[in-house]
C-alpha cells in the first residue's frame, strides 16, 4: 500500500458507515497536518507574491510583456517537475512525505535570493527554482490528501485544506502590507522574513506530518513511468486532464486581474498588496462549502461554474461601471472562481486514478493546467502590451466562453455524485 497514514486510511473506511465518520474523515490528521504546513507557507508565498507586480513593474521598470514572461515561469515552470515529483513519491512506494518537503525546501531557500536578483534574468532563474520547488510538493501532498480521504468526501478533504491553505494567503499580503508601512527597505524586508517563515512550515512538515512506510513495498511492485503514462488511456482522466488545460488557456494570471483593478480604479501603489485579500478572503469563505457541495451535486457541475464566474469576473472589468463595489464583486469572483476549482478538480482526478499512481495521475492533471496557463500569461503580457488591457482582457474572456462550452459537453462521464 502507497498510503503515507495508515491511520487515516482506517479513519477514511469508516466513513461509510456513519455521518460522524465521514466528518472525521475530512478532518483526518493528516489533511489538518498538511493544511497547517500550507496555511504557513502560504503566508511565506503570498507576501511575496503581494508586492511582486508592483515590485517588477514600478521598482524594476519592466514592461506587461517582461512580467507576463516572469509571470508565466512563476506559474508554469512548475509544470517541468510536477511529473517527476508526482513519479518519485509513487516510485518510491509511499515517499510522499519527503518528496513533498523536498518541494517545501526549495521553495523556502529561493526567498533570500530575491535579494540579490535585480534584471530579469537573474530574477527569471530564482523564480524558476522557486517553481520547481512547487512543482515537485504539489502533488505529492494532494495524493496524501485524496488517500486519506474516500470517494465520498475527497471534495470536502480538499475544501479544508484548501481553506487552511488560503488563511495563510489571507494572512501573507497583510504581513507584506504591514512590513511595507513599517520599514525603509520594504521588499528587501519583505523578502527576508518571507524566507523565515518558510522555514517554519518545512519544520511542521518534518515533525507533524506522519511519513510514509516505503519499506513495505518490493522494488519490482513500484510503479513505473510507463505505467503513470498509461494513466491517459482512461477515458476521463484524459478528458479531466484535456479540460484542465483548455481552460487554463483561457485563465488569466492573478497578477493581471490585480494591475488591471488597480488601472480602472486608480489603486495607490502602498495599497496594492491588500488586493489579493479579497480573492482569498472569498476563497476562504467558500471552498469548504463548494467542496461538500461537489460531494453531492457532482465535481464537474461546480468545476464549470467556477470558470462561469471568473468569466463574470472578466466582464465586469470589461464594463465603464466604477462604481466602489466593482472591486468587491471582481475579487469574490475571482476567489469564487478559485474555491469551486482548485481542491475541486483534484477531488474529480482521484476518482479516475489507482491509490498506487495517485501522485502520478494528480500530477499528469496538474502538469497540464500549469503548461496552459504558463502559456496564457504569455500571451496575454504580449497582447496587452500591442493593444491594451481591455482587447487583451476582451480575448480572454471570448477564448474563456468557448473553452467552457466545450468542456461541458466533454465532461467525464463517469463521474457520480457520492
Amino acid at each position: 500500500m502507497y498510503l503515507a497514514d495508515s491511520r487515516a486510511r482506517t479513519s477514511a473506511q469508516g466513513a461509510a458507515r456513519s455521518p460522524a465518520g465521514r466528518r472525521r474523515a475530512a478532518l483526518a490528521p493528516t489533511v489538518l497536518a498538511l493544511g497547517t504546513v500550507s496555511l504557513v507557507t502560504d503566508v511565506s508565498s503570498e507576501m511575496v507574491t503581494a508586492v511582486l507586480p508592483l515590485y517588477l513593474v514600478t521598482g524594476l521598470g519592466l514592461s506587461p510583456l517582461g512580467f507576463g514572461l516572469l509571470d508565466g515561469i512563476y506559474n508554469g515552470f512548475s509544470a517541468l517537475v510536477r511529473l517527476a515529483g508526482g513519479h518519485l513519491a509513487d516510485r518510491g512506494g509511499g515517499r510522499h512525505k519527503w518528496v513533498a518537503g523536498l518541494g517545501y525546501g526549495i521553495s523556502a531557500v529561493c526567498k533570500p535570493l530575491l535579494l540579490l536578483a535585480h534584471s530579469l534574468t537573474p530574477i527569471g532563474i530564482v523564480l524558476a527554482a522557486d517553481r520547481t520547488g512547487k512543482g515537485l510538493r504539489t502533488a505529492p501532498r494532494d495524493a496524501l490528501i485524496s488517500l486519506s480521504s474516500t470517494p465520498g468526501t475527497r471534495g470536502r478533504a480538499f475544501g479544508v485544506h484548501r481553506a487552511m491553505d488560503t488563511a495563510g494567503a489571507l494572512l501573507g499580503p497583510l504581513v507584506a502590507f504591514w512590513i511595507l508601512r513599517a520599514t525603509v527597505d520594504g521588499y528587501d524586508a519583505v523578502f527576508t522574513v518571507s524566507f523565515c517563515v518558510a522555514v517554519l512550515g518545512v519544520l511542521v512538515l518534518v515533525l507533524f506530518v506522519p511519513g510514509g512506510r516505503h519499506d513495505t513495498v518490493p522494488a519490482r511492485q513500484r510503479p513505473t513511468l510507463r505505467a503513470a503514462l498509461a494513466l491517459l488511456r482512461r477515458r476521463d482522466l484524459r478528458r479531466i486532464t484535456g479540460c484542465a488545460l483548455l481552460l487554463g488557456l483561457a485563465t488569466v494570471g492573478d497578477s493581471f486581474v490585480y494591475l488591471l483593478l488597480q488601472r480602472r480604479l486608480g489603486v495607490p501603489d502602498r495599497w496594492f498588496a491588500l488586493l489579493p485579500l479579497g480573492t482569498a478572503a472569498a476563497f476562504l469563505l467558500l471552498a469548504v462549502v463548494l467542496g461538500r457541495l461537489a460531494d453531492r451535486v457532482g465535481r464537474w457541475t461546480v468545476f464549470l461554474a467556477g470558470h462561469g464566474a471568473l468569466l463574470l469576473a472578466y466582464a465586469l472589468l470589461l464594463t465603464s461601471w466604477h462604481g466602489t463595489g466593482l472591486p468587491y464583486l471582481v475579487l469574490a469572483l475571482h476567489g469564487g472562481f478559485y474555491a469551486a476549482t482548485d481542491g475541486v478538480l483534484m477531488a474529480a482526478a482521484s476518482d479516475c486514478v489507482p491509490d498506487a499512481l495517485r501522485s502520478s495521475g494528480l500530477a499528469l492533471v496538474q502538469t497540464g493546467q500549469a503548461l496552459a496557463r504558463f502559456a496564457c500569461s504569455l500571451l496575454f503580457g504580449a497582447a496587452w502590451t500591442v493593444w491594451g488591457d481591455r482587447a487583451a482582457l476582451a480575448g480572454a474572456a471570448v477564448a474563456l466562453a468557448g473553452c467552457a462550452a466545450f468542456c461541458l459537453v466533454l465532461r467525464p462521464r463517469g463521474e457520480v455524485p457520492a
